[in-house]
């Protein structure tokens, strides 16, 4: 599994026909930053409408998983949502000129291969997996689905389905790694049942269906007459099967194709969560609206961890950067230089403690007979642990300034008073181009968050 976020090198544009719409769409991928996540754009809609891939934001389940925001929705998102996962693609903004995206031939292979051949781009920003630590069980008795989460050290998906059909009988399918989805799984076809279709097409409800882009199981005997019909439906010379079988004789793919698109399914569903796994997911009887109810439970899980997070871990002993080295980097003196030490630094985040105490100089006229560090020296002091971070990018630091640019977001959630000590953590929200560093940084005493904020700084080369 990839320690990076990746995007893709260039666009690449697939066309084809909704199967629910019926109508014919453009969609593209392009290339997005760090962080950016996976997002939909309806650029056929008045202002051009952004739906991120969220499983909040999911609002039908009926006949694949539909999102929608303020009015505007995209359909049948999950096959292109499996492929990127199966890539490992983080961060891509995904144009379209209609309300669905394109079936295609019912399988995820087509968006795998248009996304290889442009290839994928390595970003700076690492993969922040969630990593399952008790198990997560969902269960729908009417429909007898079962799913369980367990804890892993990669993303695994094993999947069982049983229709009580003599055609399918039981079958599984298994994901042993996510490198493995765009050879085993990415090709498998969506499926459908002969008397599900006729009743969907009785209600003019799949206007881009076609033998080409599912794999129709007929499990009953089928007279002339109604194959004569469908051959009309679907503008074809002939239908035919055998006693029972495939609509067609279609050739299955791999004999457990229907279990392996369960699989494929279940993979995009659960992308919605938002967050690279490291879990194996196991699921009996799967379907879209179990997958996305499965998925928010997660999601709220991972939401409740992140949000009663702890403080990056700290030792006396360990120091990177001492009150000596932190002078070399920073031009800032007495009574101005606030950062005591650095315990953790890398291309990407930083990590530096400020130790408070009775003898600041601002605790003279900033509520004496009640002492609270002022909040803009919190962020002066978040700001220079980012400044080194910024100047750490550099060879010869002592030649370089860092200035402020801005400050966002900024949030003051718990005072700050002597014998507290300030961690501060910064992650970059970009890479570094042109001199710009934009960080996203968080202050904390023991676990608790006091102070948050995102800022940007410019690194300028001294003048001689």
């Amino acid at each position: 599994m990839n320690e990076k976020q990746n995007t893709i090198k260039s666009a690449v544009t697939i066309s084809g026909i909704g199967l629910h719409s019926g109508a014919s769409v453009n969609m593209t991928f392009k290339p997005a930053p760090e962080n950016h996540g996976i997002k939909f754009q309806r650029i056929d809609l008045p202002d051009k409408p952004v739906i991120e891939a969220d499983v909040d934001l999911v609002v039908d389940v009926s006949r694949g998983t539909t999102l929608g925001k303020n009015g505007a929705r995209v359909s049948t998102i999950e096959h292109a949502l499996a492929a990127l996962t199966g890539l490992q693609i983080d961060n891509v903004m995904i144009e379209l000129d209609g309300p669905e995206v394109p079936i295609m031939d019912g399988s995820a292979k087509q968006f795998v291969d248009a996304l290889l051949d442009v290839g994928i781009d390595e970003q700076l920003a690492p993969r922040e997996y969630y990593e399952l630590k008790e198990n997560v069980t969902y269960f729908d008795t009417e429909k007898k689905v079962e799913m369980l989460a367990v804890p892993d050290d990669v993303y695994k998906v094993t999947v069982m389905v049983d229709y009580n059909s003599p055609v399918l009988g039981t079958q599984h399918a298994r994901l042993n790694n996510i490198g493995e989805f765009a050879r085993e799984i990415s090709s498998c076809r969506t499926f459908c049942f002969l008397h599900e279709l006729e009743a969907l097409l009785a209600n003019n409800l799949i206007k881009g269906g076609d033998l080409n882009n599912a794999i129709v199981i007929v499990d009953r005997v089928v007279s002339d007459g109604e194959l004569d019909h469908l051959a009309e439906l679907f503008h074809k010379p002939k239908v035919e099967v055998k006693k029972e079988g495939i609509l067609n004789n279609l050739q299955l793919r791999y004999q457990n194709e229907p279990a392996r698109h369960k699989l494929l399914d279940i993979v995009g569903d659960l992308a919605l969560i938002g967050t690279p796994l490291r879990a194996h997911i196991l699921a009996a009887r799967p379907g879209h609206a179990a997958n996305i109810e499965f998925a928010k439970k997660i999601k709220k899980l991972i939401k409740e961890e992140r949000r009663n997070h702890k403080a990056p871990s700290y030792t006396s002993h360990k120091t990177i950067f001492d009150i000596n080295h932190i002078e070399k980097l920073l031009p800032h003196r007495y009574p101005m230089l606030l950062i005591d030490k650095i315990i953790e630094i890398s291309d990407h985040h930083v990590v530096g403690v400020k130790n408070v105490t009775l003898n600041e100089w601002f605790f003279q006229g900033h509520f004496p007979g009640n002492p609270i560090m002022p909040g803009v020296m919190q962020i002066e002091a978040m700001a220079q642990t980012g400044g080194i971070l910024a100047l750490n990018s550099v060879t010869n630091p002592q030649d370089y300034w860092t200035y402020f640019l801005k400050i966002e977001n900024v949030r003051f959630k718990q005072k700050v008073i002597p014998g507290d000590q300030l961690i501060f953590k910064l992650e970059l929200v970009s890479p570094i181009r042109r001199g710009i560093c934009h960080m996203r940084g968080e202050a904390y005493v023991g676990d608790k968050v006091v102070t948050e904020a995102e800022m940007m700084a410019q690194i300028v080369k001294k003048e001689l």
